[in-house]
């Protein structure tokens, strides 16, 4: 069965998406067949990815709202095994029309059901806010990877989202692991970067990724050309940390240390 992984945090700017595109495309390179699902209505990911706007495209709300098969759903990428379920702004609409729903925030998990066994790794990009697609994203996730930035209120941000996965785990999914937490934009150059990664360190142990995502400028670049980084820069100091941190999480799959929180 595959393993589902939500890349969460509630505040965006922090190399969620960046991680979400990149981890799975480095998952793909080490021979993962693997699945992204892009489950913000911004589409960050679906464009990032290479796939323009198209009002005929089936999409993530699609799977959800209107019973379309998530088989029907899936494109494959540019890079081999690499797979996508995309979005679009009216995944925005289901907020509002799942609330009325008996069980809504259990939909993603039902739905995935029939893929698990196609993938070796299905990430899951969630919005930067904790609403009910985030919430149907971590009912549905195993374990949960959370970008943090190197900046000065990184601490506290990560604190709150795990005291949010906490009260997740208590009502609706028991079984959901931190996978990890991710260090990005990391800025060799600066004292901040370098104090924020020990603190985190520090209070959080081997739950902090030994993996640290550097500020990269083609990193950045990379979504506006509608590329992952490895079809983009395969030679760049970002592509070489994504391969390092999918190597990781390949272990914590084999060893079972996802499962820890």
């Amino acid at each position: 069965m595959g393993r589902v992984i939500a890349i969460a945090n509630q505040k965006g700017g922090v190399g969620k998406t960046t991680t979400a595109i990149n981890l799975a495309a480095a998952l793909a390179q080490q021979d993962m067949w693997t699945l992204l699902i892009d489950c913000d209505p911004q589409a960050n990911t679906t464009a990032g990815l290479g796939f323009v706007k198209d009002p005929s495209r089936r999409t993530l709300y699609h799977g959800l709202m209107l019973d379309v098969p998530f088989n029907d759903l899936v494109l494959k990428c540019g890079i081999e095994g690499l797979h996508v379920i995309p979005s679009e702004k009216n995944l925005v609409g289901a907020t509002i029309e799942l609330v009325d729903q008996k069980e809504r925030e259990q939909l993603l998990r039902r739905r995935l059901d029939g893929l698990r066994g196609q993938f070796n790794f299905i990430i899951l990009d969630c919005p930067p806010a904790l609403d009910l697609l985030t919430l149907n994203a971590l009912v549905a996730a195993d374990s949960v990877i959370v970008p943090v930035q190197c900046e000065y209120f990184a601490l506290e941000g990560v604190s709150e989202l795990l005291d949010t996965l906490i009260r997740i785990r208590r009502s609706h999914n028991p079984h959901l692991a931190v996978e990890g937490i991710l260090l990005t934009m990391f800025d060799e150059r600066t004292n901040l970067s370098h104090q924020v990664r020990d603190d985190l360190r520090d209070f959080f142990g081997d739950q902090v990724f030994a993996t640290v995502i550097p500020r990269n400028v083609r990193l950045a670049e990379a979504p506006s050309f509608g590329k992952p980084i490895f079809l983009y820069d395969p030679d760049c100091k970002g592509a070489t940390s994504y391969l390092e941190l999918a190597q990781e999480v390949i272990s914590h799959d084999q060893k079972g240390v996802g499962t820890r929180t």
